[in-house]
């Protein structure tokens, strides 16, 4: 039986650990083990059967670990994520139960698929790539490594996501728009033109707040 650690004892840390205990694999394939953070009182206040087992720095891969990723941020993430596989580290991937996986989705290590979301077909997803709740994409898309989707947005068909965006909640990407690495997307907005590389964009329609070189 593995041990499952989820990195990152957060908010959505937390919200993963709910997700886990419901899950098939649950107790089946995995034990859920505790969390890594660098902050061991990330818990603090909180009521949970695990604790914080290990700070995500000195943490050292035993065989029967899985690590769940539970971080936001992109940028975060790609550092802690690459960080941890050099270290030989093995990372799963969490699809909830009522998640939809349509034909032809390919999906790459460390996803995740909150509950609602939904890759309908034809979508290729890169490694650690985070859904939240009720959002996804329709047919056609690509989603770059270590993009997060944050809940209740619509990635419609066509569209190209690159590696590391942010997509705030509730928002909308329309057809075969083209979203460059490192972008940020904030919550609510309606991105009807392609985005740039770094770019930051906000509103309906999405306008350019920053503008990176």
């Amino acid at each position: 039986m593995k041990r499952l650690l989820i990195v990152g004892a957060g908010g959505f840390g937390r919200e993963l650990f709910s997700y886990c205990r419901v899950h098939p694999e649950n107790q089946k394939e995995w034990l859920i083990g505790g969390f890594l953070d660098d902050n061991r009182e990330a818990l603090k206040g909180f009521d949970y059967p695990v604790g914080v087992v290990a700070g995500i720095s000195d943490y050292t891969p035993l065989p029967d670990d899985l690590l769940l990723c539970a971080v936001g941020s992109p940028r975060e993430k790609k550092k802690i994520c690459e960080d941890l596989l050099e270290k030989g580290a093995c990372f799963t991937s969490l699809i909830h139960p009522t998640a939809i996986i349509g034909h032809n989705v390919r999906l790459g290590m460390g996803v995740v698929m909150c509950p609602g979301s939904v890759f309908t077909c034809d979508v290729e997803v890169g490694d650690f790539v985070t859904v939240n709740c009720s959002s996804g994409s329709g047919h056609d898309c690509r989603i770059g490594s270590f993009s997060t989707i944050s809940g209740s947005c619509d990635i419609t068909g066509g569209v190209q996501i690159g590696e590391g965006v942010m997509i705030g909640a509730r928002s909308t990407v329309l057809p075969r728009i083209m979203v460059g690495s490192g972008a940020l997307i904030g919550a609510g907005s309606v991105v009807v033109r392609n985005v740039k590389p770094g770019e930051t964009v906000f509103g309906n329609p999405a306008k350019t707040l920053i503008s990176r070189p």
